[in-house]
């Protein structure tokens, strides 16, 4: 699991191993690793030519030593300061491997800049003179230390100037801005050194393939269909047919037992999926929505009558009441947050997690917030982000299959915030089986469900 700590968690365990450790050897740390990242990424040293952007704070001292790393490899190294005071013994040292501090204006080409700048004590934004060296450096590859200068650490908001990077070496933890957009994508590839930290548990984390199969439902030699649970699906309507058999198409990965449709697009189901169970019955939970159209409301009044868990995506989401009494997942995209919170859609993007967290808090129930990095917030603050996909994911139909497969894993007994955790990972993992590099479609992403599943389950 990827925990991603706040600054305060961070400087407050940062504090307590300095008081364990000589002076400076978290420093070397850091420095060791990010110049070990540079060199792994320009495939060398010797001969090659790095420029360091080095501002007043700890950053510009891990550039500044692990430029002198480099350059006692052999690497030609040049250090712009982007303020009046820098670390002095960094810079010392890179001048006795014969380093050097240049003006931005007489630096040579450098193949790799590292962003030095400011890290996660710094406010979103750039001064004018660091945001004059970030603009003259464009178009080179950057590599950031421990944060891209300029990112909301905290929050993965971008306001103002800040440096993209195609890598990030980050210290001790990885920090929220490096899983939330829309300043992960900032970040690029992102490495962690560990330095010994003694942190304590994370509110924003990333769930990896062991999390993930540790709690994918799995039947035992005496399960049945309705022990494994069963799903209903309200979704799709004479004009939307397919959202009905993609949602359906979702449900019916084998991670349930049943699957129950009550929906407006049964002959289309039924071509489908013929085992798939036309009617009212009795549910193990509901998915709801995906292609509801005028019937959406009546659709989720009919699935709250039923005292279980459910999914509400898409049309369904316009007509929710809240806070819920019950069990739910909420799957929206920005855009339907934003409807459902009363803001801009822009706002939305912009502050991803705060916004899944409100309403998360709002409505009581798990919000899955679809994305890039999808967000899955439960009330209480806790957020789990799923960074699994491919970009071909982004095509109709795609969340329709998603809603399904979530019903399938509430019905089979997980908790909404788990359902929509490991839903968007499996999800966004069979999307990258099915498409091997190139398009994806809706329908070969169910397909490929079963088969991400067994391979997390060998």
């Amino acid at each position: 699991m990827r925990s991603a700590h706040t600054v305060e968690q961070v400087r407050a365990a940062e504090e307590a191993r300095l008081a364990t450790v000589p002076e400076g050897a978290l420093m070397q740390r850091a420095a060791a690793g990010l110049a070990a990242s540079v060199i792994d990424l320009l495939g060398g040293a010797y001969g090659r030519k790095v420029l360091l952007l080095v501002g007043s704070g700890d950053n510009g001292g891990d550039a500044l030593y692990a430029g002198a790393m480099l350059a006692r490899r052999g690497a030609w190294v040049e250090a712009v300061a982007v303020a009046d005071a820098i670390h002095e013994p960094g810079v010392a040292a890179l001048r006795e491997v014969g380093g050097r501090l240049a003006d931005l204006d007489a630096r040579h080409t450098p193949e790799v800049v590292l962003d030095g700048i400011v890290g996660i004590g710094g406010r979103p934004g750039l001064r004018d003179r660091a945001a004059a060296a970030v603009r003259a450096v464009a178009g080179l590859p950057v590599v950031a230390v421990d944060v891209p200068s300029g990112v909301d650490v905290d929050t993965g908001r971008l306001d103002g100037e800040h440096v993209t990077a195609v890598l990030t070496v980050t210290f001790g933890t990885h920090k929220p801005c490096h899983l939330v957009e829309p300043a992960a994508s900032a970040c690029g590839v992102v490495q962690l050194v560990e330095l010994g930290l003694d942190l304590p548990e994370a509110a924003v984390t990333a769930w990896q393939q062991d999390e993930v199969a540790a709690v994918v439902p799995r039947p035992g030699a005496e399960d049945q269909k309705y022990t494994r649970g069963v799903v209903g699906i309200r979704a799709g309507s004479e004009r939307y047919p397919g959202a009905g058999v993609l949602s359906t198409s979702g449900a019916a990965c084998g991670l349930a037992g049943m699957v129950r449709y009550a929906g407006g697009a049964a002959a289309a189901v039924l071509a489908a999926h013929p085992e798939v169970v036309v009617g009212e019955g009795r549910v193990q939970a509901w998915v709801v929505g995906s292609g509801g159209d005028e019937a959406a409301a009546a659709a989720l009044e009919a699935a709250l009558r039923d005292d279980v868990p459910l999914v509400v995506d898409a049309d369904a989401l316009q007509h929710l009441g809240a806070p819920l009494d019950r069990p739910a997942l909420l799957t929206p995209h920005a855009g339907e947050l934003a409807a459902m919170l009363g803001v801009d859609r822009a706002e939305v993007e912009a502050g991803r997690l705060s916004h899944a967290r409100r309403a998360a808090e709002e409505y009581a129930a798990a919000v899955l917030l679809k994305g890039h990095h999808t967000l899955v917030a439960e009330p209480g603050g806790r957020v789990r982000v799923t960074t699994t996909g491919t970009p071909w994911l982004a095509v109709a139909g795609a969340g329709d299959v998603l809603g399904g497969l979530c019903g399938a894993l509430l019905a089979a007994g997980l908790s909404p915030y788990d359902a929509g955790t490991v839903g968007s990972w499996l999800h966004g993992a069979a999307a990258t089986y099915a498409s091997q590099g190139g398009p994806v479609s809706a329908p070969a992403v169910a397909r490929a469900i079963p088969q991400v599943v067994a391979a997390l389950t060998r």
